[in-house]
């Protein structure tokens, strides 16, 4: 084969895979694309109804750069197609996904300057206690513990969780623990979904660990309004 033929086929395969990706890759943006694999189903759902439903999957899913595409895109796609067609795929209370903070905060970045959030974003019954949260001290925290938390330490169920306790919306698990059946029957017992729900504030704010030389304890006025809180009650 001369050069000028392996020139010519090296040309075509070029032009081929460009032409490939230029279709596939915004095919596989589509959240209808995402919601094409039974196990994810659930999760497109939750998706659809919620305030982040015209936001994209690979927007908070895939980090930006060449790095967050070919990380949590390409290999983290053929490893999820692999299973699904070779393997056992997960069940779907049992799926695990990661949202690095920076994705988060790059829409919300004005949040690391709020400490205590304004009524008219919280819902009933939490509007009545109001919220007292210093965002930024919590991602100083986690940063220095350095486990891998960050917005979704708290804000995991946002997008993909249901409502309890009769909130209109999920909101963060303040107190969750103290409610026998969180999510129940919707996370199993011993589901990873379950697991993470009873994960809530009291995993940190359990009047034992301490952060920078103080105990972070359980006191209803460390996350709700002193004014508002008496004769609340915060455990219904």
């Amino acid at each position: 084969m001369s050069w000028t033929s392996k020139t010519t086929i090296a040309l075509a395969v070029i032009v081929g895979a460009a032409a490939l990706a230029g279709i596939a890759i915004p095919l596989t943006n589509q959240p209808e694309f995402c919601a094409g694999c039974h196990t994810i189903a659930p999760s497109y759902q939750s998706w659809a109804k919620s305030s982040h439903k015209d936001i994209s999957c690979v927007a908070c899913h895939v980090r930006p750069g060449l790095h967050g595409w070919l990380t949590d895109k390409v290999l983290a796609g053929v490893k999820d197609a692999t299973i699904a067609f070779l393997g056992t795929p997960t069940e779907a209370h049992n799926l695990k996904a990661t949202v690095d903070s920076g994705v988060c905060l790059s829409c919300h970045r004005h949040i690391l300057r709020v400490s205590e959030i304004a009524s008219r974003d919280l819902p009933l019954p939490v509007k009545e206690v109001g919220l007292v949260v210093s965002h930024r001290q919590h991602m100083e925290a986690f940063t220095v513990r350095g486990q891998g938390e960050g917005c979704t330490t708290c804000h995991a169920g946002v997008v993909h969780d249901e409502p309890i306790k009769g909130y209109p919306i999920v909101i963060p698990r303040g107190h969750v623990s103290a409610d026998s059946k969180p999510w129940y029957p919707l996370y199993p017992e011993g589901s990873s979904l379950r697991t993470r729900a009873l994960s809530d504030c009291f995993r940190c704010h359990d009047g034992k660990m301490q952060h920078d030389g103080k105990v972070l304890d359980r006191k209803c006025d460390t996350c709700h309004s002193p004014e508002k809180i008496s004769g609340a009650l915060l455990f219904n």
